[in-house]
């Protein structure tokens, strides 16, 4: 099983930045993919930006040019850079990890805790 720990969440003016950290613990055999969702309000948990082992990325059309997601495979760990925020990128946002505990094993998620970003107008 994997563990997801995320820091860098905070309170932020709009225009401002933040970045988002997540390290991955535990037992597995890789990870092939890690990203980044956020939950706003009443609203259902969407997809931010995500990272394959390979280095391949995606993003939502509404943090393209903003966010930048990348990955550190030497200590497990993803980052989201957050530039130009805006008061609707307020949300809990939280980490997920697609990983195998053995090389012919089904693939899982796991998710952390999530980590409050706040953007004020």
């Amino acid at each position: 099983q994997v563990q997801l720990v995320e820091s860098g969440g905070g309170l932020v003016q709009a225009g401002g930045s933040l970045r988002l950290s997540c390290a991955a613990s535990g037992s597995f055999f890789s990870i092939n993919a890690m990203g980044w969702y956020r939950q706003a309000p009443g609203k259902q948990r969407e997809l931010v930006a995500g990272i394959r082992s390979g280095g391949s990325t995606t993003y939502a059309d509404s943090v393209k040019g903003r966010f930048t997601i990348s990955r550190d495979n030497a200590k497990n760990t993803v980052y989201l850079q957050m530039n130009s925020l805006k008061p609707e990128d307020t949300a809990v946002y939280f980490c997920n990890a697609e990983h195998q505990v053995c090389s012919w094993c089904v693939p899982r998620n796991s998710w952390g805790q999530g980590t409050q970003v706040t953007v004020s107008s």
